[in-house]
């Protein structure tokens, strides 16, 4: 693929909000979408014939997450046949982010609203879609006695009861493997959700090669560096099943991430950011899903040798203008990620003074501020400038108490994980190795055994690292590839095999290490001292 600069998306999004006229404001654009846009479903409903294809593309939209616009779909029917008890099932549905969002009450009291209308109609629809609206009111009834993983669990087992009650209704049996991964215990190190989930969802791959849903959800269920291998032919299909969906265009890049396939992760990401930017233009809905994709592809580039590229989309988002509280989230976007970016950047390329130097930025709404803290830390820890690693770690323990004390649980454990890890990096700092390594080893054990996507440096690469700085290479190097195994090809992570390698004198190790290196970076015009060195010695060979 010719490397694109990310900048030139943005100019897209110009032109194409430049001609978007009003009547194109009022077109509902998600009409002209067909099968071969969105994949085939076939979900038959007892509602009037004019609806079948809308409610078949409503529920494709629902498969690829394009929430927004599937609840646009589903109002409409609502309009069109008013009698059509399951158009209020699909907007229930669309309103309930299964995989990111717990809703809060106000979504909660519209959503049971929605149940409510469903169930008066109900004595016309069939027992199947009777089924449907139960498991949904599971969810949004009872909400005041139940949390949201109570309710996410209870929503689950009544799809299981549908999946039992209808075997043939092969929606049914997607709706519910989606349950599985929406209901999944927090912090389950045995990923019995995700394989169950996969289990039903492998024969429906095999039957079905077309359905979005079912792709898709099999990459989820796969989304872990242990399971990652077998995700691949569901990575490959799911956006040509879907290919005019942005989230459908970006989900293979989570199994290409976890497998080290960055120039597949990179097509993905820029073909999601294009298409969003394209149908947020046609005032389409899910203009946010793009920095989810920036994401992924900004840490594609950094590990691919692509720092240009890199460096091109911080400014592309920095350029980015404001876009207040988008989905409710509570924070502008562009600002997390403009600060994440530059908080992330000086570490990949370990550049450790301007890691140090970072000003904190508070992005309301966001921890962001700690995280740049961590980076702080980390890049003064590596320059051994304790006294400023222990003012940045004063800092974070100051925002994570607040935390605590507003009970914001996920950014406390976030900030909690940071500041343990920064508190490993002030020891290091101080020159007492071993503590900084015993620090870090339950955390990295913790991340390893639950493989989380990687926020920023792995932990273990963090003590391979430590032990390298302490003179220990042999020890260094197993911890390298331990790593490896669960971050393939992460740039840092072959560097440091490789220099471990050779420092314990492994010299075969070490070359295959550095050829490793260079095969990912093939392509790129990348200036890194760490790829010149890597090519003087294989030149030697």
């Amino acid at each position: 693929m010719k490397r694109v600069a990310c900048v030139l998306l943005f100019s897209v999004l110009i032109s194409f909000t430049a001609f978007a006229d009003d009547d194109d404001k009022n077109h509902h654009h998600h009409e002209d979408l067909t099968e071969t846009q969105l994949g085939t479903v076939h979900f038959p409903v007892s509602c009037s014939a004019s609806v079948q294809k809308p409610f078949a593309r409503g529920v494709a939209l629902l498969h690829s997450f394009w929430y927004e616009e599937a609840e646009k779909e589903f109002l409409q029917i609502a309009k069109d046949d008013p009698h059509c008890a399951m158009a209020h099932w699909g907007v229930a549905m669309s309103i309930w982010h299964q995989l990111w969002n717990q809703p809060d009450a106000k979504v909660i009291a519209r959503g049971l609203s929605e149940v409510d209308a469903a169930k008066k109609l109900a004595k016309k629809a069939t027992p199947r879609e009777n089924a449907y609206i139960a498991a949904i009111a599971a969810f949004y009834s009872n909400s005041e006695k139940l949390d949201h993983e109570a309710r996410a669990k209870a929503y689950s087992d009544a799809m299981r009861v549908t999946f039992q009650a209808f075997p043939q209704d092969h929606e049914a049996a997607v709706f519910y493997a989606l349950s599985l991964l929406a209901s999944e215990p927090h912090n389950d190190e045995t990923f019995a959700n995700r394989l169950a989930a996969a289990k039903i969802l492998e024969p429906l791959f095999a039957a079905e090669p077309d359905h979005p849903g079912v792709a898709h959800y099999l990459i989820h269920a796969y989304d872990k560096p242990q399971l990652a291998e077998r995700g691949i032919p569901a990575a490959r299909r799911y956006a040509q099943v879907a290919p005019a969906a942005p989230h459908a265009l970006h989900m293979p890049s989570h199994i290409f991430a976890r497998v080290g396939l960055w120039q597949d992760d990179i097509n993905s990401n820029l073909a999601s950011v294009a298409a969003t930017r394209k149908t947020a233009a046609m005032h389409m809905g899910g203009e946010g899903h793009q920095f989810h994709a920036m994401d992924f592809l900004f840490y594609a580039y950094l590990q691919s040798g692509r720092e240009a590229d890199a460096k091109a989309l911080m400014d592309e988002v920095k350029a980015m203008p404001e876009m207040h509280d988008m989905y409710g989230v509570g924070f502008d976007p562009h600002l997390a990620t403009e600060a994440q970016f530059a908080a992330l950047y000086p570490l990949e390329m370990r550049d450790w003074a301007t890691a140090a130097a970072l000003k904190p930025v508070e992005v309301e709404g966001t921890a962001q501020n700690s995280f740049t803290y961590w980076a702080k830390a980390i890049g003064a820890a590596h320059l051994h400038q304790s006294g400023e690693v222990r003012k940045d770690v004063s800092a974070m323990e100051a925002i994570h108490q607040k935390f605590v004390a507003d009970n914001k649980k996920d950014f406390a454990e976030a900030t909690d994980n940071d500041l343990k890890q920064a508190q490993a990096w002030l020891a290091f700092s101080e020159g007492k190795y071993d503590d900084a390594v015993e620090a870090l080893r339950p955390i990295a054990d913790k991340e390893d055994a639950l493989g989380d996507e990687p926020q920023g440096i792995p932990t273990r690469e963090m003590i391979a690292e430590m032990l390298l700085e302490a003179k220990r290479p042999q020890q260094a190097l197993a911890e390298y590839q331990t790593d490896l195994k669960l971050n393939p090809n992460r740039f840092n992570g072959l560097y440091g095999a490789a220099r471990a390698a050779e420092e314990a004198g492994k010299q075969t190790e070490a070359t295959a290490y550095y050829a490793m290196l260079l095969k990912v970076c093939d392509g790129s015009s990348s200036t890194r001292p760490e790829l010149s060195r890597a090519k003087q010695l294989l030149a030697k060979k």
